[in-house]
């Protein structure tokens, strides 16, 4: 399965700046439409990411990550990274000077986002952008970056793996997320025990070879269910012998029915 940056791009959105930040910690909001996308940057400060409504995609470095409501992202300083939507989307970014990013991950990553952390940045929306923000203001962003510090991350959302052989088994379940087979036939494919490629799952993904593949068929199920596709024929093509349980995995990944969430 390939994904990127949508090919017929209606709207390409610029950043405010490139090259300064305004301030230490600067907050904005973006408003965007269907089919819109930043262009390929790479910026000397952090950025966290925070989707208010619509799902929000970055693909930082070789890893994408998708942001529902619930999930943050973290682009770590000079990642290559861009964003884009499919459909209209509501976003905030949080940019943190290069010094107060410290005790932020090293690497790109999704934020589990605190309700601490979810009513700051929805009394900030609030506010609305503020150029020159106010004494109370600033001291505010400097304590979001404090709390989203503490946050648990949880890596990128679809993991990539740079073993060989744990890395042609994923790329046959890409190309083919309906792709039934059991842990024990697609080790066989590349000539590993089943218990072995149980380990390297763990080991290089950071879960189950299980896990990873309902988060792959979510990802592929989105586009579908933008389209208007029904629940049931999304679940099919994507192997699920009934709806019920593709809906149960979206539940479980989300906290959301499918409609509900595409909605």
């Amino acid at each position: 399965m390939k994904r990127g940056i949508p090919s017929a791009t209606a709207h390409v959105r610029l950043p405010p700046f490139t090259d300064l930040l305004p301030s230490p910690v600067f907050f904005r909001t973006e408003h965007m439409p269907a089919h819109a996308t930043y262009p390929v940057l790479r910026h000397a400060w952090g950025e966290f990411v925070y989707s208010y409504s619509g799902v929000t995609e970055v693909k930082a470095g070789t890893a994408h990550f998708i942001a529902p409501p619930h999930l943050g992202l973290w682009i770590a300083p000079d990642t290559e990274h861009t964003g884009f939507n499919h459909q209209e989307a509501v976003h905030c970014s949080v940019y943190i000077r290069r010094d107060l990013c410290r005790d932020m991950p090293d690497e790109s990553c999704a934020v589990m986002v605190t309700p601490l952390v979810r009513s700051i940045l929805e009394h900030l929306r609030d506010l609305g952008d503020t150029p020159q923000p106010q004494p109370a203001h600033s001291r505010l962003l400097h304590v979001l970056v404090d709390q989203l510090s503490v946050c648990r991350t949880t890596g990128s959302f679809v993991p990539h793996s740079d073993d060989a052989e744990l890395n042609a088994i994923l790329q046959l379940l890409r190309d083919d997320p309906a792709d039934n087979r059991t842990i024990a036939e697609l080790a066989a494919v590349v000539n590993l025990t089943e218990r072995t490629l149980i380990r390297r799952c763990q080991s290089e993904l950071g879960m189950s070879l299980t896990d990873w593949r309902q988060r792959l068929r979510f990802v592929a199920a989105l586009p579908m269910l933008r389209d208007g596709r029904s629940v049931e024929s999304v679940a099919f093509d994507l192997g699920y012998a009934s709806s019920s349980a593709f809906i149960a995995m979206f539940r479980r990944l989300t906290g959301s029915s499918p409609k509900r969430f595409v909605a």
